[in-house]
């Protein structure tokens, strides 16, 4: 990423809800065992919304810890970018919303669509903005009510997801030694079939034929995206580090998206690392979408696994299919 000015990550705040499903709450909702969901997932339990919570409530409880967290002013914000795949509605966007329940009527701001790399899609977009001098205050945002659109009569799908949101600040680097280094994204379009939401689009309106065929819940080929992710994990990793003239050894720390422990970890032993240079939190959330890379951030800095000046790798593969990866060091 070349930069008119180097861009760092000043803070994370962090949201989920207080409500926990656990793997035992859906052994009596589907044919599934808590057992079989950790082997295969390595899940155990996920927090779900209240009914009515939407994914700009979220967004804005994040957004405000991120702030408490940094010592920053609301009012301070330029930018707001949301990245998500349930937003409150088609349209006006999520981040209009949310703008509005933060009360900052001076701060612009947009959705990003790429689900799972929604979150490092939108950390490079708003690093651009900052990098070229536009603004020196964006925050990103990654918010998903994944719980609004997962069928919870389909036992392949219902326990691998939760609600959460996490945003960060992103201002010029106060040290350019310690900044974002690199972006590397890619989309392979003819995945696209293997994981989607069918209805509710220009495709297939909403209707009651598509209700009644549940349509408007996350379909998923499992096998198809197991093996893209693991693959391209690794390859994009590889790729973001071989250009900047990094080894896998040289990682403090991997902050994969957190959808499968076996794909992280099938990921991590791809790459040779070891077990402190990667991070999994999954157990303890599910897949929140665009909110797992931000929510292991903070669960990363709480546990201490990040200091100033670490190099950190951000890896993430989502519907699509989309890739995405960031190289920094860390900043504080």
């Amino acid at each position: 990423m070349k930069s008119v000015r180097p861009v760092q990550i000043s803070g994370v705040g962090c949201y989920v809800p207080d409500r926990i499903l656990t793997n035992q709450e859906l052994e009596r909702m589907v044919d599934t065992s808590d057992e079989w969901i950790l082997q295969r997932t390595g899940i155990s339990e996920r927090h779900i919304v209240d009914r009515g919570t939407a994914t700009s409530d979220m967004a804005e409880q994040a957004v405000r810890k991120l702030c408490n967290s940094t010592q920053l002013a609301l009012s301070e914000i330029e930018l707001l970018i949301v990245a998500t795949v349930t937003p409150d509605m088609f349209f006006p966007a999520t981040a209009c919303l949310l703008q509005d329940k933060l009360g900052i009527s001076r701060t612009w701001g947009f959705d990003l669509s790429a689900a799972c790399c929604g979150f490092v899609y939108s950390l490079s977009v708003g690093a651009a903005f900052v990098a070229a001098g536009l603004h020196s205050k964006v925050v990103v945002v990654g918010s998903d009510t994944m719980s609004s659109i997962v069928d919870y009569q389909d036992r392949a799908t219902c326990v691998l997801f939760g609600d959460g949101a996490g945003a960060v600040l992103l201002e010029p680097a106060k040290d350019e030694n310690n900044a974002l280094i690199d972006f590397y994204h890619e989309v392979d379009g003819s995945g696209g079939a293997d994981l989607q939401m069918p209805a509710g689009g220009s495709l297939l309106p909403s209707s009651c034929e598509t209700v009644k065929n549940r349509l408007h819940y996350v379909k998923q080929e499992g096998q198809a995206v197991f093996k893209f992710a693991i693959r391209k994990m690794e390859e994009a990793s590889r790729t973001i580090l071989a250009r900047n003239q990094f080894r896998p050894q040289d990682i403090q720390l991997l902050i994969p998206h957190q959808a499968n422990a076996r794909i992280i970890r099938g990921t991590a032993e791809r790459l040779c690392l070891q077990e402190d240079q990667f991070i999994v939190n999954l157990d303890q959330y599910g897949n929140t979408t665009a909110a797992t890379i931000p929510l292991a951030m903070q669960d990363a800095i709480n546990l201490e696994r990040l200091k100033k000046g670490d190099l950190v790798l951000l890896a993430s593969v989502g519907a699509g299919f989309t890739v995405g990866t960031a190289l920094l060091r860390w900043a504080f």
